[in-house]
């Protein structure tokens, strides 16, 4: 695991020493991360229209993805304010709300783009092997851009690598996680050693996503 964390801080450092400060090339790093995000949330979708069996498996699939949404997700609803409890974040008061129905609109693009990655692949008969390569280099551009902007915002590097805040905030995650999936698991009737080798595979994922 160690490694694999290493890994994907070199992109983010190596941005993080690329100072620039043409506001014009600014503006299109922020527009390229934000579209990076939905390449990579198509190459998603392609991904899951290349497995096996999928069409006759799409409502197992689905009453999986259901559950574990919902007991995951709570689990980290609940233990992420008790962490706001014990550890305040100090935040600036020039927060701007944005209305619900945006955020609504926002996160339904981010569906769509991953359901119409899928169509895409079962429509069309491609070759899909390529999509975890090119999912992966896309997503370490992206942290490279992420470390150009890290940089241009005013945070030290210090604050980027040693966030005690946002380590609390991923283990909390990490954790919940962990028990939203077991109760879960025990809902479905999945044998628990199923389980921890799923969960040991969702660890890994959102240790290197936070």
């Amino acid at each position: 695991m160690f490694p694999d964390v290493l890994y994907i801080f070199v992109p983010l450092v190596i941005g993080y020493f690329v100072k620039i400060k043409s506001a014009k090339k600014l503006d299109l790093i922020n527009i390229s991360t934000s579209r990076l995000v939905f390449v990579i949330l198509g190459l998603m979708g392609l991904s899951l229209a290349g497995l096996d069996n999928f069409g006759e498996n799409v409502g197992q699939i689905m009453l999986l993805s259901a559950v574990f949404f919902v007991t995951i997700g709570g689990m980290n609803l609940l233990a992420l304010p008790l962490l706001d409890m014990i550890w305040k974040t100090e935040t600036e008061a020039r927060s701007q709300k944005l209305p619900f129905s945006r955020m609504m609109f926002e996160s339904v693009k981010l569906v769509v783009v991953v359901g119409f990655g899928l169509i895409v692949g079962l429509i069309f008969d491609m070759g899909l092997s390529w999509v975890d390569t090119a999912s992966e280099y896309i997503l370490l551009f992206l942290l490279f851009l992420i470390g150009i902007q890290l940089r241009n915002s005013g945070m030290t590097l210090k604050q980027i690598v040693v966030n005690k805040q946002g380590m609390a905030a991923a283990l909390t995650v990490i954790i919940s996680s962990w028990i939203g999936g077991l109760i879960g698991a025990w809902l479905l009737d999945i044998p628990l050693i199923m389980a921890l080798l799923w969960l040991q595979g969702l660890v890994g994922t959102l240790w290197r996503e936070y």
